[in-house]
């Protein structure tokens, strides 16, 4: 589903912020990314999104590369940033009607979709309210749904759980799982290590750009625990 083979980025020309990252992602894993602040995540993640450019390899989604075919994999994926930004003079459902549009969902199954996401995360009754007047936390949520409502094939997203409440953050687990199950990738950056070590199968660990660590999350750990291991490897020079 996702292959990032050999990536690099650089902002200065000089300090890579990703380098030479190597990774796959196949159908139905639940992959956590984790690193320190500045480690790299959220410029592969605005790579693998078409965002930003990288310098050298190659990104496939879906057998389409990033690269020649950006439409092609925008129409297959999500992307959540951690900070939703979003427009604010719009209400919740327009916001969420002008997405649908852009995918071309039809009404019907828009509407169930909608209606669907909107209850079980408890912003139904505001959707008609504008966007400025939500809290962070339904931002969240609000953008969480508009990334669901058109089914892509590959979730990217970049600390998905701030900001949102436990019971929130209790049905996104649910859904992943769910999406999951169906043959959906979720590729997600956090640096809640409890979360990786109890909901995801693969694991990979970034440090200064460089992949330092990933495969299956129980064979990374072994008898650890993924914060101890994660320290282990942040401590070492």
């Amino acid at each position: 589903m996702l292959e990032i083979k050999n990536v690099s980025k650089s902002y200065d020309g000089t300090k890579k912020a990703c380098d030479d990252v190597s990774l796959t992602i196949n159908k139905g894993d639940l992959f956590g990314f984790v690193g320190h602040n500045g480690a790299g995540k959220t410029t592969l993640l605005k790579s693998i999104a078409g965002i930003i450019n990288f310098d050298d390899g190659e990104i496939i989604v879906d057998g389409f590369s990033v690269k020649k075919d950006p439409l092609k994999v925008k129409s297959v994926i999500s992307y959540i940033p951690d900070n939703p930004d979003i427009y604010e003079s719009l209400t919740g459902l327009q916001y969420l009607e002008f997405i649908a549009d852009v995918f071309k969902i039809d009404t019907a199954e828009r509407k169930r979709e909608i209606d669907h996401y909107a209850t079980l995360f408890e912003i139904l009754d505001v959707l008609g309210n504008p966007i400025s007047s939500y809290s962070h936390g339904m931002k969240q949520k609000l953008v969480i749904i508009s990334a669901l409502i058109h089914k892509p094939k590959l979730f990217l997203l970049d600390e998905p759980f701030v900001g949102l409440d436990p019971k929130a953050s209790f049905q996104l687990k649910e859904i992943f799982k769910k999406l999951c199950d169906q043959g959906t990738a979720i590729f997600f950056s956090t640096h809640v290590l409890e979360v990786v070590e109890k909901l995801c199968n693969k694991v990979a660990i970034i440090k200064q750009g460089k992949i330092v660590a990933q495969g299956n999350t129980q064979e990374i750990i072994l008898n650890k625990s993924l914060e101890k291991i994660f320290m282990e490897i942040a401590s070492e020079s």
